[in-house]
């Protein structure tokens, strides 16, 4: 598979997600597998370019090439501004979002809402390819809704425009994450076009990630919600999909010291005022991944009434040394 001169051989990689793929997440994934990681969506009003969150979002220091941002808006020449801003930055792909079903980004005409207007996406493609050098990508979803499917049709229109690849969620913007992600429209879009396509949706294991391959006949598997507490589902997948067997879970040995790096890194990062307010949410997803649900539903609620990093990780570590040590984890 190659975006533009970069090659990779059927690659995983970590979906964008607000609030989520931020830095220290994507370093993890890269580190446990992840072939490739998106950025969080970065928008494209320029009274927001210097806030701090953007800032952030733009900071891709100490990451491993290649660095792929996406942005998000609907206005084609933002859009370009914004793509061009992230080159300078140091951006090596640009992805254009056109696949978010939140409501905010849809209420904005953005997102998956653009897939209601196929000469507006038109537009957006020209003018963002036109503005900068690297390869340019494309997320969309199958379609608005189950009765207006447009994957193709867009798949069709974006080679034409030079995008370089296209990941495709096996949903309409009207599904948001509800049932069954479907990958059938993935393979009628990959024998209509012939860039590149990524999976993406419910790639929530090694087999499934196997089956998903082998039904949409996809070039790359993009991985997102399942990844939340669960970054070795890459190393997982890679193991699987190259000897056919399933690994062994991550010890807790390697867990422990998996979580309380991602939290050193969230504290610096952040601040130690903000990272462990982040920290809240990835410490939630570890304790769904590995405690029983009401064991987590506890500690979830002890962990949350904490304030200030250095109590929250000496909590995390005496609940992780109990656990490991099969010790009674009073209610």
């Amino acid at each position: 598979m190659h975006i533009g001169s970069l090659e990779f051989s059927t690659p995983l990689i970590l979906a964008p997600m607000a609030g989520v793929t931020d830095r220290p997440f994507r370093m993890l994934c890269r580190r446990l597998g992840a072939d490739l990681a998106v950025s969080e969506m970065v928008g494209t009003r320029p009274e927001l370019r210097s806030s701090l969150k953007t800032r952030l979002r733009l900071d891709h220091s100490g990451e491993a090439p290649p660095s792929w941002v996406q942005i998000v808006g609907a206005d084609p020449a933002m859009l370009a501004d914004a793509a061009r801003l992230n080159e300078a930055e140091g951006a090596q792909i640009i992805d254009i979002n056109m696949g978010c079903p939140a409501k905010k980004v849809c209420q904005q005409a953005a997102g998956s809402a653009l897939l209601r207007d196929e000469k507006l996406v038109g537009r957006i493609l020209d003018a963002v390819i036109a503005a900068v050098t690297v390869p340019v990508t494309l997320k969309i979803r199958t379609g608005w809704d189950p009765e207006n499917k447009n994957a193709v049709r867009i798949a069709r229109m974006a080679e034409k425009a030079g995008i370089q690849a296209l990941s495709i969620h096996g949903r309409t913007r009207a599904c948001g994450f509800k049932g069954e992600a479907e990958h059938e429209s993935l393979r009628q879009v990959k024998e209509a076009v012939t860039m590149p396509v990524i999976a993406n949706g419910d790639i929530d294991s090694p087999e499934k990630a196997a089956d998903i391959l082998e039904k949409s006949q996809a070039d790359g598997l993009m991985i997102g919600r399942a990844a939340q507490g669960n970054p070795w589902i890459f190393r997982q997948i890679a193991h699987y999909l190259a000897h056919g067997q399933k690994p062994a879970a991550p010890s807790f040995a390697e867990v422990k010291v998996t979580l309380l790096e991602h939290l050193d890194a969230l504290y610096a990062f952040y601040g130690e005022e903000r990272g462990y307010r982040v920290a809240r949410k990835h410490i939630d997803w570890y304790l769904k991944a590995q405690l029983p649900p009401d064991m987590a539903a506890i500690w979830r609620r002890r962990i949350l009434a904490i304030d200030g990093a250095t109590d929250q990780r000496r909590m995390l570590i005496s609940l992780l040394d109990a656990t490991a040590n099969h010790e009674e984890l009073a209610a």
